[in-house]
């Protein structure tokens, strides 16, 4: 469990209502300025992090004046327009506080099914982390509805760790961690320190509905590790208001629950790129660029296609070809195979010129590239 987040570079941080809002009371300034502070020494220390936070709504419903959590969607979405414009103002002046950056990233889970919209959010979040930003990312709460209806800020987690490929993800949540079955009802619970992510016993374990401010429960939290450990990254579930927890937990110390993952991130991409996604076309490339591809892993640019082959759009998965035919790799399309064929054989300070704009200045890149053996 020490290995966690000891090793972890690039960290996702969730955090639920409960805490955010001190169970419904409103924005816990002294709380999120806790987790700033620590978020700050993170980076101080070569982390890259994202912070995934809920509240939105409970700060809506608390600035409206309603003690209950209302069923309408109408009224949950009001709650969040509302309340949204608090829960951003205070991680920028937290954040601020402790000399970092943030943004507010509002992202729904159809902005990370779609393949090119995928590749956009996670073009933004990477941008944002090299310029030493934290992210601020909640559900947009104000315009989906199946999310607030069915939806959780520990699963939007979870898809953020794939889509920034993080290392690591930690849920902060008003519960030490996960038992073996509800302490408040069962004298025999036991504490879990560590297990398998995925592990079918542990949904059984969890079980139970969140609190009456959130929609999640210790059920969403294993779903959100299994999820990301698809990805390779391991999660920890602990308690949000324990002291310096991200600090510890980055300094290697046991706190909470470990849902370790059980394939090492750069295998797991692999294996979704290889085996889980179907391919919507090609790029036929010269040996030059063949060559780079396997020697170092670089990326694909433009000017090392020599030909288009099928019909894609911008985030499908395509096939990377020999002259001879035989596939050396596939990845993400930057450009729709229209606009491979405009850029084909040129250099990408070119790009702008032939399609009036740049997405970036790779066909594929290296990240979202797996070279095949």
């Amino acid at each position: 469990m020490s290995e966690v987040l000891k090793n972890a570079r690039r960290i996702v941080v969730k955090v639920g209502s409960s805490l955010v809002t001190n169970e419904g009371r409103g924005i816990d300034a002294e709380a999120i300025g806790n987790w700033s502070r620590q978020l700050a020494a993170l980076v101080r220390d070569g982390r890259e992090v994202v912070m995934v936070s809920s509240g939105a709504i409970a700060e809506g419903m608390k600035r409206l004046g309603w003690s209950t959590r209302p069923k309408e969607v109408h009224e949950l979405q009001a709650a969040a327009a509302v309340g949204q414009m608090g829960l951003a103002q205070i991680y920028e002046t937290q954040l601020r506080e402790y000399g970092l950056g943030s943004a507010q990233v509002l992202l729904t889970h159809a902005d990370l099914a779609d393949r090119e919209r995928y590749l956009n959010a996670r073009s933004t979040l990477l941008t944002l982390l090299g310029h030493r930003v934290v992210p601020v990312i909640n559900e947009n709460d104000t315009v989906v509805t199946d999310e607030i209806k069915f939806g959780d800020n520990d699963t939007l987690g979870a898809l953020v760790a794939n889509l920034v490929e993080a290392d690591a993800l930690v849920i902060l949540t008003d519960q030490k961690g996960l038992y073996s079955a509800d302490p408040r009802k069962d004298p025999d619970a036991v504490f879990i320190h560590e297990a398998a992510a995925g592990t079918p016993e542990l949904e059984r374990m969890a079980g139970g509905a969140g609190s009456s401010i959130g929609r999640g429960g210790m059920i969403t939290k294993i779903l959100a590790a299994k999820r990301a450990a698809g990805s390779g990254a391991s999660t920890v579930i602990a308690w949000g208001r324990e002291p310096d927890v991200l600090i510890r937990l980055a300094a290697g110390e046991a706190i909470g629950t470990a849902l370790v993952a059980g394939t090492a991130k750069q295998a797991a991409r692999k294996q979704w790129m290889v085996d889980h996604l179907q391919l919507r076309g090609a790029v036929i490339v010269d040996d030059g660029a063949v060559a780079k591809l396997r020697d170092g892993g670089k990326s694909l640019l433009p000017i090392g296609v020599v030909e288009v082959a099928g019909e894609f759009h911008r985030g499908d998965v395509i096939a990377v070809r020999s002259a001879q035919g035989a596939e050396v790799a596939r990845g993400l399309a930057n450009y729709s195979s229209a606009e491979a064929r405009l850029i084909a054989r040129k250099p990408s300070t070119e790009i702008e010129r032939l399609l009036g704009y740049t997405a970036e200045p790779e066909m594929i890149h290296r990240t979202n590239l797996v070279v095949l053996a």
